[in-house]
């Protein structure tokens, strides 16, 4: 266990939940990668950091709590739930993550995210979207398109 790279972890959430841009800025090493089901991957701190502030600027009402924090010297790995309003439909998503941190430098280097995209598509979305379609590939490519045009298309105030 590697004290150092836990309490990395725990500054993360902590500054994740509270919306704190620059404290979650300066736990990403300036190379960092970020992944998920929907973003897939992003590149660089400041890409990184526009995309976190895209999702939690939507999301006024985010609730974060965090769990199973572990790290070694090389990586580690923390669950995560987050309890939010999806802006597009209203709808209360609770969206229960696995997240894999690799380190360099004392920083997190890479950060990727496992969730179940259909549970996550059936609160976000509601019936009969979420359900019906949350799990075909073509539904994941037009959540994944928006989200690129929506990263690529912000400008934080």
């Amino acid at each position: 266990m590697n004290d150092r790279h836990v309490a990395l972890i725990r500054a993360f959430y902590d500054a994740f939940g509270q919306a704190d841009f620059p404290a979650m800025e300066r736990c990403y090493h300036p190379e960092v990668s970020f992944g998920d089901p929907i973003f897939q991957e992003i590149e660089g701190r400041d890409r990184v950091m526009r995309m976190w502030r895209l999702q939690l600027g939507v999301r006024g009402s985010l609730k974060c709590a965090y769990r199973d924090v572990t790290a070694d010297d090389f990586s580690g790995a923390a669950h995560s739930s987050a309890r939010y309003t999806f802006s597009t439909t209203g709808r209360e998503v609770v969206h229960e993550i696995d997240t894999f941190f690799r380190f360099e430098d004392n920083l997190i280097v890479r950060h990727h995210d496992e969730f179940d995209f259909r549970r996550w598509s059936r609160m976000a979305l509601g019936r009969p979207y979420g359900p019906v379609f949350g799990w075909t590939p073509m539904w994941r490519k037009t959540i994944r398109d928006r989200a690129a045009r929506r990263l690529n298309e912000y400008e934080p105030s």
